[in-house]
């Protein structure tokens, strides 16, 4: 790795000869099994575009990028953690709410809270807002990446309690979770005609082929 820049004049996400890194919040800890990289006494984790829907946003040309390094994120879905550390990484001074029903998945967020206390797990249902409401603040961002038949809804409902009224939400919608029998493209358009009539501005669209199959990412802001 002999060039790093940043991305889009990002401060807090870089490139390393076309590859995505971010620096680590936790020096010599990987979360994922990823490649570490000394650079100019900093060290960065690469961030693997297969393994993280927002790196693959990031790939294909997204140009909406509120992460700073004091933002409050509610991120549903969390999973592992894959994403959510890199977020971690990105905003260092702020909060990233991990919610995720699955008490196995909750097991590894808790431990990987331990070495990122900006990283606070919650055991909880996504479709079901209102059971977090005391536990978060207004967030900055609400990142969604829930592969359920109603994720558009799980993700319009958070969007409506959680957010502030200058926030932006990110919705990782896999087309195969809807219905796998029809054309994505189809699905895509159904969902963000649902986001508008909604009330939802849908600022970009971007497909995450070649690194994930039948998935788009929707950014989107409050209209209301």
């Amino acid at each position: 790795m002999e060039t790093m820049r940043k991305w889009n004049d990002s401060p807090s996400v870089y490139q390393f000869d076309g590859q995505l890194a971010t620096c680590n919040l936790t020096p010599g800890e990987q979360v994922y099994g990823e490649k570490l990289v000394e650079v100019r006494g900093g060290e960065y984790r690469l961030w693997n575009p297969r393994r993280s829907k927002l790196a693959a946003a990031i790939l294909n040309g997204l140009e909406t990028f509120p992460f700073h390094d004091n933002s409050k994120i509610i991120y549903l879905g969390a999973s592992t953690g894959t994403t959510p550390s890199h977020i971690s990484d990105i905003t260092p001074d702020g909060l990233v709410y991990c919610v995720e029903f699955s008490p196995r998945m909750m097991r590894k967020l808790v431990d990987l809270s331990q070495i990122r206390p900006n990283l606070i797990p919650i055991l909880d249902d996504a479709t079901k807002p209102r059971n977090y409401l005391h536990l978060v603040e207004k967030a900055d961002i609400i990142y969604s990446d829930v592969a359920q038949p109603n994720q558009t809804e799980i993700f319009m409902e958070n969007m409506r309690l959680l957010l502030k009224e200058d926030g932006v939400g990110f919705l990782m919608l896999k087309a195969r979770s809807i219905d796998v029998t029809r054309n994505p493209e189809e699905i895509y358009r159904e969902e963000e005609s649902r986001l508008k009539t909604a009330g939802f501005r849908v600022l970009e669209k971007i497909d995450l082929e070649p690194y994930e199959k039948d998935h788009m990412a929707f950014v989107c802001g409050v209209s209301f």
